[in-house]
């Protein structure tokens, strides 16, 4: 597959030409990759208005994810979070419905902060299972909220932090029956296209799925997707390119484009790319189940561990692993998250196999971690982001209205949202994940 983003760069970068444009390192090199870091200069396309390179780059992705459309984002999977809810509400504003979506209650912050900038009206779904990171969405709870509210989309996260996988094939279809549309935030999951045929989102009749193209595919930090299914209206199709453009830079990355470029090339050169891979995935996990470790989520290049059963909080059980030279993706006093790709040497999981096995068993600890509150709401979240706000003590907190979550990345899940009512099970959570101040609408 071609690379045409990538042979223009590299055209310009080795010409003679002056550069009179930004960046202002002209190209010297201070980190080694200035040569290659350029602008939009007559040429190189506009990202967002794409008629050239990157139009032509794009159509290769819309053809290796089989989409109605993929477009790019510099920005990661929360440029397109904002530009799939951007798109629903102009999208019920056109066909005369409200503003109203069904959401997992394990959404990222950007859900949330997004919904509530746009004044979208979100209806959650709750879960008890593994905290506040898991929402599990049961079929006839989520049928029985689209016949009771009557929303534009449900919103959903598959696969969430821990690898918890969703049913995305039976939620599409529920969501079809009622003429709804289905979002997913599938950052993590970007690969599935290229393990088993049919299991990425769009195979599986999702209409919106944002990926991130950097969490498991090799790209560079910042490189993501959003597709647009061949079950949606069209109207996304036509409108995909100006929603993305609303809340972007107009100063996109030509590194984490070409690294997106690159990307198509790879993928459709090594039809095997993940098998060796999500098979070593498979044996540690093998080895470590029969290590008496407990894991949880069942995602194809993630292992989480719950560390508790093996006497361990998961911050104290990364610390060890740290320790021993294994950098891990997340850990909360619960779990402790490992994200594997093809870039990963068979060296890597013999060392992270013998670092998590030289860790001796300790007497479990049993407390279970707290599941997300459920809380009333005192305002909309669109009036509580914008009121004047103060910083409280949690204990403080209580009848309180959150003005603004504030937690951070990873895993980035709200505990509770804009403009809801705090009360003492919040408090109880909060202090869980040993949050101790937050902000609260004034008085």
């Amino acid at each position: 597959m071609k690379t045409p983003i990538i042979d223009f760069v590299r055209k310009y970068a080795l010409s003679s030409s002056v550069r009179l444009h930004m960046p202002g390192h002209k190209g010297v090199s201070f980190f080694g990759v200035e040569k290659w870091d350029i602008t939009e200069i007559t040429g190189a396309d506009v990202l967002y208005i794409a008629k050239g390179v990157i139009k032509e780059s794009e159509m290769n992705a819309t053809s290796l994810f089989d989409s109605a459309l993929t477009l790019y984002s510099t920005e990661g999977s929360s440029l397109s979070i904002r530009a799939m809810l951007h798109l629903v509400k102009t999208y019920a504003g056109a066909n005369g419905k409200s503003a109203k979506v069904i959401a997992g209650r394990n959404a990222h912050k950007t859900f949330v902060s997004a919904s509530a900038l746009l004044d979208i009206d979100v209806k959650w779904l709750y879960s008890t299972e593994n905290g506040v990171l898991s929402c599990k969405t049961h079929l006839s709870t989520l049928e029985n909220a689209i016949l009771e509210e009557n929303p534009v989309a449900v919103y959903i996260t598959s696969p969430d932090y821990l690898g918890g996988v969703e049913d995305v094939k039976s939620i599409a279809e529920i969501c079809h029956k009622h003429g709804v549309i289905l979002l997913v935030d599938n950052a993590h999951g970007g690969y599935l296209k290229f393990v088993d045929d049919g299991n990425h989102p769009l195979d599986l009749g999702a209409d919106l799925v944002c990926d991130s193209a950097h969490k498991t595919l090799p790209a560079l930090t910042g490189a993501g997707y959003l597709h647009i299914g061949k079950t949606a209206p069209d109207f996304f199709k036509d409108n995909g390119e100006n929603a993305l453009s609303l809340y972007a830079s107009t100063s996109p990355s030509y590194l984490i484009l070409q690294s997106l470029d690159n990307l198509n090339k790879v993928l459709s050169s090594h039809p095997d790319y993940f098998k060796k891979t999500v098979a070593k995935v498979d044996e540690l996990k093998d080895l470590l189940v029969g290590a008496g470790h407990t894991l949880v989520g069942d995602e194809k290049m993630k292992i989480t561990i719950s560390t508790k059963p093996y006497g361990y909080e998961g911050n104290h059980f990364a610390d060890l692993l740290e320790d021993k030279g294994i950098v891990v993706e997340f850990a909360d006093r619960d779990f402790v998250t490992m994200m594997f790709s093809p870039c990963n040497k068979s060296g890597d999981f013999k060392k992270t196999a013998k670092a998590i096995l030289s860790i001796e068993r300790k007497q479990p600890i049993l407390d279970l971690p707290p599941s997300s509150p459920i809380l009333e709401k005192g305002m909309s979240m669109h009036s509580a982001l914008f009121a004047p706000s103060e910083e409280v003590a949690v204990d403080k907190a209580i009848g309180r209205i959150l003005a603004t979550p504030t937690v951070s990345c990873p895993p980035a899940i709200p505990i509770a949202v804009c403009g809801e009512v705090i009360d003492e099970k919040a408090v109880e959570v909060f202090k869980y994940y040993r949050i101790n101040t937050i902000l609260v609408v004034k008085e």
